[in-house]
Order: structure tokens, then sequence, then C-alpha cells
């Protein structure tokens, strides 16, 4: 073998080696795929532990000659046995229901599942004036799933619970009655004793604070070393509710349902609203929220969920006042050797800011006030909140706050709008020069000429053509502040001004006989006015800037952009169509008001002026000029 192909070898050898490091799994890799097939192995389990509890019952059913039932409504003692074995005595039992409630949360416990049967929030109607509840039936199931060690697949969503010792005095219904707290517990109790004191047990423990939506919920599994089977390792949790249509647009509140979650690390993240969606959440997860317009369910972890599994499915209008199916699965970590108990907790509540923030959860970043882009979530949250909260102590009418705040707003943008004002007053004043160079330059092919001229005449006259657009930008993200924050604020939810009878909905003063695309079925007089405004806002600008050069169609452009917003903010929030309205009816006062104090000859004769002074250089400029004449000299030389 020659010494080329020797080295040809070593060289493809090394080559083998390099590529199979550079592509092997870094540890990170390694711990991700790991959590993602920990995952998949847990989905795979759930879904074989609800396969083979249904196949035991059929088959079991079948060796009985009992036609088929489903596993939660078994009947028959020896069949009950042969499914739940040593959980075969709760099994079976009667519906019972027991209520729980302060001043703000009525929660209704089915004694099926020990799970909460309906959460209704005793402060809030819904659109049409009914009781405002999140959820409510079979829909939501909260299960524990696991296996025992005589070889049954449990389900605890199909166990009848019974109250605690402790917790059966106190009787079917409980209220906080000007305690600082209560606690309610349900448990279950395996082998023969379905309603006593045993020594083996899983309990739900619910506990209410006075005027909070915060419900503690303890899982405590006692005694139960022998009974689930020795080589868990973890307790499954499922959770599935259906939440409920509240507000007056289906469209609208649909759009903003979803599920979202933060991971261990604080960051929030969620599920697209505006299609049915599904994840597998591999990290480590504090909490999952199901999230409407303006009210939420949460299920919060004491530490941290190793992973989840969630998922979303929407509803069609008039499906028995159901918005979006919502479902997710979670693993509690589980020590055979010893009792285990669980701090859990539950939100059922309003998505309103302050409440939320109390909690110290980041549960508020479930409210969209822009937070991918910081500059408008911090001016919402620093500045639009603050100020909301603040003129709220007052008791005014809603309108009046977002009048007072727009006032607020357009005062402390009064130097930009001037800035603004004075920088389209200077080019006014010069357009019949601009004119003159345009005419001057009239052929295509000297767009150069005229366009270096024009910026020639704007540098001696000491105006910036750009000083104008800076302010307008500095305007935008506040703009698309409030563009997120009304239709967000629960605040404005069922409050009337005017003739909207909800500024978080659309306002309707004729409702059409028929839909008509892109704009709906109704007529938005805010939304009109809104439109109205903007338009003459649009030919007041062109009018004071005199503008003959734009693009072609620009100008057309500009007058169509507010009438395609007209169906865009039909069927939006009305008290954001307002703050727009009253935001152009400001500025209308504020070119008002500056133009009275603007004397745009005396600014002619000073451009004049300026254009008569030398052009002075800047440093930059003045370098550049000394280094070519350096270059000049030494190439003399």
């Amino acid at each position: 073998m020659s010494r080329n192909n020797i080295i040809g070898l070593v060289i493809i050898f090394a080559l083998v080696i390099g590529y199979s490091i550079w592509m092997s799994p870094s540890k990170e890799d390694v711990r991700k795929a790991k959590l993602q097939a920990d995952s998949v192995a847990r989905a795979e389990r759930l879904d074989s532990i609800a396969r083979a509890t249904q196949k035991l019952v059929e088959d079991t059913l079948k060796k009985t000659d009992v036609p088929a039932k489903p596993a939660d409504t078994l009947k028959q003692t020896p069949v009950a046995t042969e499914v739940y074995g040593s959980f075969a005595n709760v099994a079976n039992g009667s519906e019972k229901f027991y209520t729980l409630e302060n001043e703000v949360l009525r929660l209704k416990i089915s004694a099926r599942g020990g799970r909460v049967w309906s959460a209704e929030l005793k402060n809030y109607q819904t659109y049409d004036t009914l009781p405002l509840v999140l959820f409510e039936g079979d829909s939501n199931r909260f299960d524990l799933e696991f296996n025992t060690e005589d070889l049954k697949s449990i389900n605890t969503g199909n166990l009848y619970f019974v109250p605690s010792p402790e917790s059966a005095n106190l009787g079917d219904s409980v209220s906080i009655a000007g305690k600082d707290s209560v606690q309610f517990a349900l448990r279950i109790y395996p082998g023969s004793d379905s309603t006593g004191t045993g020594s083996k047990y899983i309990e739900y423990v619910y506990t209410l604070k006075k005027n909070d939506y915060m419900v503690g919920y303890q899982v405590r599994l006692v005694g139960l070393g022998n009974t689930i089977a020795r080589n868990t390792r973890d307790i499954a949790i499922a959770w599935s509710t259906d939440m409920l249509r509240q507000e007056k647009s289906f469209k609208t509140e649909l759009s903003q349902a979803t599920i979202y979650y933060m991971d261990n690390t604080g960051e929030v993240d969620n599920l697209k609203e505006t299609k049915d969606s599904q994840e597998r959440i591999t990290s480590a997860v504090k909490w999952v929220s199901y999230k409407t317009q303006f009210f939420s369910a949460s299920f919060i972890a004491g530490d941290a969920f190793s992973s989840a599994d969630i998922e979303t499915v929407s509803f069609k209008e008039n499906s028995d006042r159901k918005l979006k199916s919502m479902k997710s699965n979670y693993l509690l970590s589980y020590d055979p050797t010893k009792d285990q108990q669980y701090d859990l907790k539950f939100y059922f509540g309003p998505n309103k800011f302050r409440t939320l923030k109390k909690y110290d959860l980041n549960l508020e970043r479930q409210i969209p006030l822009g937070w991918s882009f910081r500059p408008i979530a911090w001016f919402n949250k620093y500045v639009v909140v603050l100020i909301f909260n603040w003129l709220e102590k007052y008791g005014l009418n809603y309108g009046l706050i977002i009048l007072i705040m727009t006032i607020m707003l357009k005062i402390v943008l009064l130097p930009i709008a001037y800035k603004t004002y004075m920088s389209s007053a200077k080019m006014r004043v010069l357009k019949p020069e601009v004119d003159e160079i345009s005419a001057k330059y009239p052929k295509q092919e000297d767009a150069m000429k005229k366009q270096q001229a024009t910026m020639a005449l704007y540098k001696k006259a000491g105006v910036n053509p750009m000083s104008g657009c800076v302010p307008m930008l500095l305007q935008f993200p506040i703009l698309i502040a409030m563009f997120r924050f009304f239709p967000a604020s629960i605040e404005l939810r069922q409050q009337s001004f005017l003739w909207a009878h909800d500024l978080s909905s659309y306002d309707s003063i004729y409702n059409l006989p028929f839909n008509i695309p892109f704009y709906g079925d109704h007529v938005s007089l805010f939304t009109l006015l809104m439109t109205i405004s903007t338009i003459i806002y649009t030919k007041i600008n062109n009018d004071m800037m005199g503008s003959t050069n734009q693009m072609p169609g620009m100008k057309t452009m500009m007058y169509l952009m507010p009438v395609m917003f007209l169906g865009f903010f039909n069927n939006y929030s009305a008290g954001l169509s307002y703050y727009y309205l009253l935001a152009n009816l400001f500025t209308f006062a504020q070119m008002w008001l500056i133009r009275r104090f603007v004397d745009e000859a005396k600014l002619h004769a000073r451009i004049q002026e300026n254009k008569a002074k030398p052009v002075k250089k800047s440093s930059f400029q003045q370098r550049l000029e000394d280094m070519a004449k350096q270059q000049g000299y030494r190439t003399k030389k």
C-alpha cells in the first residue's frame, strides 16, 4: 500500500470519527429525548389504562351474561370486584353533591369522582344575565389513574367518595360564613369499609379562603403501600372540561380561548387560539390554565409537574353554550414506601390583572397585553393599567374613565404632536420651491438629480424631512398598546356608556337582516364614527402637507385603509373604537390649537434666513474633507 493510500485512509478514518462525535447528541439533547420518551410512555399508559378497564368490564359482563354498560355505571358486585378489585366497594353509589362557597365563588362538588362538578362566579353574569358558570356537569372530569397490586387499572373518576369524619359534620353545604377559611374533605376507602374511618384511603381536601378565587386542593394517599402496585413510580392525572360561552360575540370569545401554561423557569406560553391544537410539554410545568376571553380555570402544582399533555377542540356556535373543550394530562411522582401528600391549587376566577398579579405566579400573563413585544406590554402594565385602576377608585363611569385617560395621554404626547406639526409646516412652506425643482427636472431619468436638489434645499433651509416621522413612530406603540388593552380589559365587561351596553364587546344601533362578509350583521356606531373621523383626519393631514408627489395609488390607499378597518372594528370592543374616536377628536383640537400659535409667514421668513447662512458642516464631513486635502497634498508631493 502506498504512502498516499495510507494517508487517505487515515483522513477518511479521522473524518468518520469526527463526524460521529459532531453528530452525537449533547447531554441536553439526551435529557430532552428522555423526557419526551417518558411523556410518550405516559400518554400510552393513560390510553392503555382506559382501554384495559373498558375491555375488562366488557369481558366480565359477557361472562355474567349482563348487558354491556360503561365502567362507571356498574351495579353488580361480582362485576365491580372483577374490574376494581380492592376498590370494588366504592364503584357503586348514588350521585350526591356538596356545595362549598365563599363571597365570590360557589363550587359544586360531586361524590362521584370527588371532583368539582361546577364552578360559579357569584359576582358575574353571562351576556344574557344568567349566573356565570365556567363549566358544569360530567364534561368536567378530574381523575387519578394508577394500577393496584391485584393488577387492576383504577380511575378515581368512576368511584364514589364520602366526606371524611371531620367533614361529615359540616353537612352538604359548607359556607365560609364569616370565617377566614373552610375545608371540606372527601375520601374513598379500599377494602370492605366504604363509609367508615379506615386507615387506608385516598382523600381530596378542598380549602376555600375569604373573598378568594384560589382553591386549595390536597391529594392524600394514606396507607396504600400494599394497595397501589409496588412498582408504581408516578400517579397519572387527567383533567378535561368543556368551557362554557359567557360573552355576546361567540366568534370573538372563541378566538381568545385556549390553554396557557408556565414552565418552572417562569416562561408563559400557550396553544394557538384560532385553531384546535395539542402539544406535549416535556419540561417541568408549574401551572396549566383553561382560559376564555375574560375568565379562566387553572390547575397549579405545589412544586411542578414533570411534564404535561394539553389539547383544545372548538365547538360550533349554539352547541349547548359550549365554547371549547380543553384537556390536559400530568404525572405526580409516587413513593410506595410512604404516605403521599400533594399540595395543589385551582384558580376559578376572572382574568383581572390585579387579581391574578397578587398570586405571584405570572397568571396575569394570560391577559393579552402585548407580551410578545415588551415595550407595549410595559406601557400597558406600568402606565395604562395603573391609570385605569387609579381612576376606578372614584367610581366613575368607564366611558368617562376612557375620556379622562385619553386627555391625560394627549397632554403627555403634546410635545410630540407639536414637533410633528412643525415638521409638516416647514415642508408646507417649502412646497412652492420643491414644485419648482420638480418642474426643472420633469424627466424620469432626472429623478436622481431632482432628489439631490430637493435634499440640498431641505439641508440649506435647515429642514429635516424625517423629523415628522420619528414622533409618529413614538406614538405607534401607544396605539398598539391600546389595541391590546381594551379588548382584554374585564373592567369594561358589561359596562354601559351612551348607546353601548357592553364596552368590552361591539355596540349595535341597528341589526341587519343579513350578514355582510367581513363586516357582520349589525352596525356599530362607535366604529362608524371612528372611521369617519379617521377619513377627515386623513383629508386634513393631506391638505396641510399639500402633498402632490405621493406614489401613484398611495393617496387612494390612505382613504381606503379606514374603510377596511370599518369591517374589522365593527365586531370588536366598543371601548376601543370609542378611544380611537376620542384620540382623533383630540388630535383635531391639538392641530387647531397649535396652528393658532404658529405663524407660517414668520416660519417661512426664518427658513429663508437659514438658507442665506452658510451650511454648517458636521464634524464627520469636516474630517472627510481634511483627509481628502491631506491625500491630495501627499499625491502632489
